[in-house]
């Protein structure tokens, strides 16, 4: 029965390719009329007769009148929303509401999730998903065996009960279509379970006792720590003598570079798929549509219309963007999103890199506020990644978590990086992994390089390893465990470092 089920999912997905095939083909035709729509909805919001929606007819006269919104400058209006007022930003009553509390702020962002853009991107954008993993494995089963979630929770807003706030994934788990459920474990009461370490061992608790898992999704973080609980449970050696049928992890929200080979580890198989998706809480918006290839297809036709900031505009008062048919290829950008759920012109803090336009196609290349130049060096996540996954490559090490900071200039001391490292397997040498470290991100980073040079502007970089289990445990003194929180990789002043360092008692 279950095949026959699944042969019928293949069909279907085989329909649905076709959509995703013709905003590949037509873009820039695609994002206009989107445009459109988006506007033309709109005219009646509170923004829209503020900004007088119904004379705007080109993109060119929205960017001109709209600045570049951040999350301050649209809260007034969302706090209208949460608290009952319609058409506000968005048509209607909007109850529902992502609740993004990212590691580098201790204030909580409330994202409004619309009817619209539950169904037409964040869910629209799983169906998608499995669309492009079935165009890539003829062998797919993920509608004949079970697949594995790792939500969030909801709770209702205390001053409006009717608002609903809650994790992004959990809000799609509460609404997932009755036909996808029988396929999805664990129950949603378990899925939805507020206090994450004891969700945690519930999930480790079902995935021991359920060999037909094909799938599971999540931050790899948090994924590496269910799996080494249900080897604890099961006595296993590896996650394919427990899931013997697995096929696939969906991942996203930090890159899987660092982790890569700790799951090759634990999926000691060739068979088993890596497929990266982009979904935020303020939009699903793209997918690995390649397996050989790490980049992601852009969502073109998923209710978000795209702008994209240069990096020379991003500290500007009034940065200019650029739309999707000005892009250039290698250049790295800000996203900035108007979407179907009353954002606009929002521009959420990720930064992306096209590696196609033909189709469209980008990596995530870190956050407009996860960087450090402190010395004009401006190294990114991206160049952090790949300088410690090759190194780890290498020297046969494995590196779990890290964060960088700059070492500021001290009297007649040159300023330099501060690496705070946990390892799962430590390198033998750790002068020699250090100097190799500094010499590929020299490799990566020409700008860096130039400062590297003859150390003249900036020392060695400095590594600290961590006890394993520091991130977590900061994590958590935080208040910022949970499927969502990610460790923030960089920042361009120490407060996160000397916290770590402080908690370890290595700070005075």
């Amino acid at each position: 029965m279950r095949k026959w089920l699944n042969q019928i999912f293949r069909w279907y997905h085989r329909q649905r390719y076709q959509n995703i095939q013709h905003f590949m083909a037509h873009p820039h035709e695609v994002q206009e009329r989107l445009f459109k729509e988006l506007i033309q909805t709109s005219r009646h919001t509170a923004w829209g007769k503020h900004y007088e929606y119904k004379t705007i007819r080109t993109p060119e006269i929205f960017a001109h009148r709209i600045p570049v919104q951040d999350y301050e400058s649209l809260k007034p209006y969302i706090q209208r929303m949460m608290y009952g007022e319609k058409d506000v930003l968005w048509g209607g009553q909007v109850r529902w509401f992502s609740k993004s509390s990212g590691t580098t702020s201790d204030k909580s962002k409330y994202i409004p999730v619309s009817t619209q853009n539950l169904r037409q991107c964040h869910i629209k954008g799983t169906w998608d998903t499995m669309t492009l993993f079935y165009q890539n494995r003829p062998d797919a089963r993920q509608f004949e065996l079970k697949s594995m979630l790792m939500g969030g929770s909801l709770t209702r807003l205390a001053p409006y009960p009717r608002t609903m706030v809650g994790d992004v994934s959990a809000i799609m788990i509460q609404h997932m279509p009755w036909v996808g459920r029988p396929f999805f474990l664990p129950d949603r009461k378990t899925a939805l379970t507020e206090a994450w370490e004891i969700k945690l061992e519930l999930l480790a608790q079902v995935g021991a006792r359920e060999p037909r898992v094909v799938m599971i999704g999540g931050v790899p973080t948090w994924t590496l720590v269910l799996f080494r609980r249900i080897l604890e449970i099961t006595g296993k050696s590896n996650m394919l003598e427990v899931w013997p049928y697995f096929q696939a992890y969906i991942h996203g929200g930090v890159s899987f570079m660092p982790y890569k080979t700790q799951f090759e580890t634990l999926f000691p198989s060739l068979s088993v798929s890596y497929q990266e998706i982009y979904n935020a809480s303020e939009g699903y918006f793209a997918i690995q549509d390649d397996f050989t290839s790490d980049d992601m297809l852009l969502l073109l036709d998923n209710g978000i219309y795209y702008e994209f900031l240069p990096m020379e505009e991003w500290d500007k008062a009034f940065p200019l963007a650029v739309p999707l048919w000005e892009v250039q290829k290698g250049k790295n950008y800000a996203l900035v999103i108007s979407t179907n759920s009353g954002l606009w012109r929002y521009a959420p803090g990720d930064t992306v890199q096209f590696t196609s336009v033909q189709p469209y196609k980008i990596r995530i290349t870190g956050r407009t506020k996860q960087f450090v130049n402190a010395f004009g060096e401006e190294v990114i996540i991206d160049n952090t990644d790949r300088a410690l996954a090759e190194t780890c490559r290498q020297l046969g090490a494995i590196a779990t978590e890290y964060t960088v900071a700059p070492i500021y200039f001290n009297n007649n001391a040159k300023g330099g990086h501060e690496w705070l490292i946990e390892f799962e397997k430590t390198p033998a040498d750790l002068e020699h992994f250090t100097n190799l470290l500094d010499t590929n991100l020299q490799k990566i980073n020409s700008d860096y390089e130039a400062k590297r040079y003859r150390n003249m502007a900036l020392d060695r970089l400095r590594l600290h390893v961590l006890p394993v289990g520091t991130f977590h445990r900061w994590l958590g003194i935080k208040g910022k465990l949970g499927g969502q929180n990610k460790i923030p990789r960089l920042a361009n002043n120490r407060q996160y470092v000397e916290e770590i360092l402080n908690l370890l008692g290595e700070r005075v």
